[in-house]
C-alpha cells in the first residue's frame, strides 16, 4: 500500500528516474517533439529541477540514448547452443522486440535525433554495432575474422538496421517474416562471399553441416532450389 507521502529521491535515483521517463516519452514520439516541461510533468517535478540534474535537453537525450543503446546491444547476446540459424532467429526476434517497443526512440538512436552528428551519439551507435559484430563472430567461432567475413557481418548488421527503420514506416510487411528474411539474408551474404573465397566456403560448409533440415538456412536452400527448377 502507498501512504501518499512522496519520498525524496537521491541524486542518482532522480537522474535514473528522469532518464527512464525521457526514454519512455522518446519511445512514443520523436525526441524533437518532447519538451522538458513534458518530462518534468511526467516525473512529477518542476522544470527547473530537471535542469538541476541535466544541463539541457540534449544531455538528457544522450543519457536516454545510452540506456537504450545498452539495452539494444544486450539483445544480441545469445547462448551458444543449437544451430546458428536458430540462434540468429532468436536474436532477430529480440531485436524487433526492441524496435517494436521503442519505435521513435529506435529511429532517433539510429539517425541521431536531436544530437545528430554529435560525437556522443555517434559513439553510442557505433558501440551497438560493435557489440552486435562481436557477438556474431563469437557464434561463428572466429576471433580473427578475414576481410570477407568482416564485410559480411558488418553488412548484415547495417541491413538489419535499415530493414527495421523501413519496417517502422508503415509496418507493411509482417514482422515475423522480416525476422526470418534477415536470417536468410545472413546465409545469402555468406554464400555469395563463399563463392569467391575458399576460407568463406569452408565456413559455410561448417554452418550447413550443423543446420537441421527444418532450420532457417536449410529452408532457404530448399526454396532457392525450387526456384531454380
Amino acid at each position: 500500500m502507498t501512504t501518499g507521502v512522496r519520498r525524496r529521491l537521491g541524486v542518482e535515483e532522480r537522474r535514473q528516474q528522469l532518464i527512464g521517463v525521457a526514454l519512455e516519452l522518446f519511445s512514443r514520439r520523436s525526441p524533437d517533439e518532447v519538451s522538458i516541461d513534458e518530462i518534468a510533468s511526467a516525473a512529477g517535478i518542476s522544470r527547473p529541477l530537471v535542469y538541476h540534474y541535466f544541463p539541457g535537453k540534449l544531455s538528457l537525450y544522450e543519457a536516454a540514448l545510452k540506456r537504450a543503446s545498452d539495452d539494444l546491444a544486450a539483445r544480441f547476446v545469445e547462448p551458444h547452443e543449437g544451430p546458428l540459424g536458430a540462434r540468429l532467429l532468436r536474436v532477430m526476434r529480440r531485436f524487433f522486440d526492441f524496435v517494436d517497443e521503442h519505435g521513435p526512440g529506435f529511429s532517433a538512436l539510429m539517425r541521431g535525433g536531436p544530437a545528430v552528428g554529435s560525437s556522443t551519439t555517434n559513439a553510442l551507435i557505433d558501440s551497438v554495432r560493435q557489440a552486435a559484430y562481436v557477438q556474431i563472430l563469437s557464434h561463428l567461432g572466429v576471433t580473427d575474422p578475414p576481410a570477407r567475413l568482416e564485410l559480411v557481418v558488418r553488412s548484415w548488421i547495417s541491413l538489419a538496421e535499415s530493414t527495421a527503420l523501413i519496417w517502422l514506416d508503415g509496418r507493411r510487411i509482417p514482422r515475423a517474416e522480416l525476422e526470418v528474411q534477415l536470417v536468410h539474408d545472413f546465409a545469402a551474404l555468406t554464400a555469395v562471399s563463399a563463392a569467391q573465397d575458399a576460407e568463406m566456403a569452408a565456413l559455410l560448409r561448417r554452418i550447413a553441416q550443423e543446420e537441421p533440415a527444418d532450420g532457417p538456412f536449410a529452408t532457404l536452400a530448399g526454396r532457392l532450389l525450387a526456384l531454380a527448377t
